[in-house]
């Protein structure tokens, strides 16, 4: 086949899928990210040939020589987006044109070959449809899909991959945070940033999380359930979570976010947020926020409410503030009037209950 942007995806149904009543058990309490479906989406790509051999298959292993370049310098991407049960049956994706432009992003800085926007949506169509059975139905329930490429060429050289695999995952999944949504709490770490102007901050490969991964143990020890990062340069501004972008909620109802100047993720929920927050007449804006003008604002009242978001979570509350030096209550440990209005008018969009003025439900069946 050729490497254009609209390739026939061959399908290849799983010869022995998971039994009706099995799957009904699964999805009756799926967690996240613990169950997964029958198929997948993959693609290649070669230096001179592009992509080919767009297939949907058995979920299976991959076949990985030990020289595969992904595991000795780490060139990979991914992407995380839902698929969502419409009232009238039908189902739905949640931008997943932004999903594809920040891939393509991600790719860039990785110094990988961009998937054309089409081929990333049409992979996506593909795994929905061969696995529809798989989307849960309850109100907290979606279809996790996870797209990803790694460095598939076997060789130790110290440069970019000239062959690459891309796949679409799929698994179902209930809330984020076991119980439910409520307040979270985060821990300001001492010792750990996330990313440092010039770096790969803005781009979503798994080296960013892995890098994060004492820092959320950190958190962990300290009685929290997520880490907070302050930037790299003067250990003084807010960053974003370890997965999710933060807001904070001020006393005249208007919102403030850390400014994307490459060493944070570019979070579509976050974009969402300041979309629905500025339509609804609120002012939105994107500056520095420091940890002492989070503390004393909180205190004084000027800080109302804060709130992480992100796609597996949506938005969750932030009820406590704690670093090596003190903690801190914000909205008295509970979910804020700001942070619940935004969250319900985002997940009715992306679940079909209410008017799309922006144009982001994606219908798929």
């Amino acid at each position: 086949m050729s490497g254009g942007d609209n390739l026939e995806f061959e399908i290849r149904p799983n010869p022995a899928p998971v039994g009706d009543a099995e799957r009904a058990a699964l999805l009756a309490n799926p967690g996240f990210g613990r169950i997964f479906t029958d198929h997948m989406v993959t693609i290649r790509y070669a230096d001179g040939k592009g992509w080919y051999e767009p297939r949907v298959e058995a979920r299976a292993p991959i076949p990985m020589d030990p020289a595969s370049a992904v595991l000795h310098y780490a060139q990979e991407i991914f992407e995380g987006l839902k698929a969502y049960t419409l009232p009238d049956g039908g189902v739905a994706m949640f931008r997943p044109d932004a999903n594809a432009a920040r891939f393509a992003q991600s790719a860039q800085r990785m110094a990988m070959p961009p998937l054309p926007v089409e081929m990333f949506l049409q992979s996506l169509h593909e795994i929905i449809e061969i696995d529809r059975s798989w989307l849960p139905t309850s109100d907290e329930g979606s279809l996790y899909l996870r797209p990803f490429a790694y460095a598939s060429e076997v060789f130790l050289g110290v440069r970019p991959s000239m062959e690459y695999l891309y796949l679409v995952i799929a698994s179902p999944v209930g809330p984020y945070f076991s119980g439910g949504v409520k307040p979270v709490s985060v821990w300001v770490t001492p010792d750990y940033t996330r990313a440092a102007p010039g770096g790969t901050g803005a781009a979503k490969c798994g080296g960013n999380y892995a890098a994060g991964l004492s820092a959320q143990a950190e958190a962990i020890e300290n009685g929290c359930d997520q880490v907070v990062y302050l930037d790299a340069i003067e250990r003084k501004y807010i960053d974003e979570l370890g997965g999710m972008n933060v807001f904070f909620v001020l006393d005249d109802g208007s919102l403030v976010t850390p400014p994307l100047t490459g060493t944070i993720l570019p979070g579509i929920t976050r974009d969402s947020v300041i979309k629905l927050a500025e339509r609804a007449g609120r002012k939105v804006e994107e500056r520095p926020v420091s940890l002492d003008e989070w503390r004393t604002g909180s205190a004084s009242g000027r800080i109302r409410e804060a709130f992480a978001c992100g796609t597996a979570a949506v938005i969750t509350p932030i009820g406590k503030v704690r670093s090596a030096a003190d903690e801190f209550v914000i909205a008295d440990g509970g979910t804020g009037e700001v942070t619940a209005e935004l969250r319900k008018q985002l997940v009715d969009i992306q679940r079909g209950r209410a008017d799309d003025p922006f144009g982001w439900v994606h219908r798929v069946l």
